[in-house]
């Protein structure tokens, strides 16, 4: 074997590594994901979320090319500087093909503490994965943020923990 195509093996071997992730690694994320589907198992009910204190925000959210959130329903008794993996903020819906909506993923929302998109030093982690943000709020009033979407319900060919979910659509 040559010299440069030594190094080009090892250089691939490294960089396939690094990008692999480790066994726990693998499983804290799948004892996330349990936990997730879990506390979020009796959404599947639009009646127990609006009872548990989901407000639906009857605006599918999608971006051609990048995929489909869908409908967000929103608990605002849990909007706060804290994460608990056992108490989600928003709720990821679908128009399932029966024309009802279907329960998709969960989305955890945390405001930033100091309110200044130029610091991160708060941002939360689940399972390995950073929050996104801080962000803008996406609404008059919303305060700047960070956020996760898990999608525990849907499968998302970009992965469990995707921003957006090219399998998800808006009617």
């Amino acid at each position: 074997m040559s010299y440069k195509k030594f190094v080009a093996t090892v250089a691939f071997a490294a960089a396939t590594l690094a990008a692999t992730p480790s066994a726990a690694d693998v499983d804290a994320e799948k004892a996330a994901l349990q936990q997730i589907r879990a506390v979020s198992a009796r959404y599947h009910s639009l009646t127990q979320a609006e009872k548990g204190g989901f407000l639906a925000t009857n605006e599918c959210v999608a971006v051609p090319g990048l995929g489909g959130m869908g409908y967000h329903y929103v608990n605002p008794a849990r909007i706060d500087t804290k994460f608990d993996i056992a108490k989600p903020e928003v709720l990821l819906y679908e128009t399932a093909p029966n024309g009802k909506r279907r329960l998709t993923g969960v989305e955890y929302l945390v405001v930033d503490a100091d309110q200044n998109l130029a610091t991160a030093g708060d941002r939360p982690i689940l399972a390995g994965h950073p929050f996104d943000g801080p962000m803008p709020g996406h609404a008059p009033g919303m305060p700047i943020h960070y956020d996760l979407h898990v999608w525990t319900w849907a499968n998302n060919p970009e992965g469990d923990f995707a921003t957006w979910n090219p399998a998800i659509s808006c009617p």
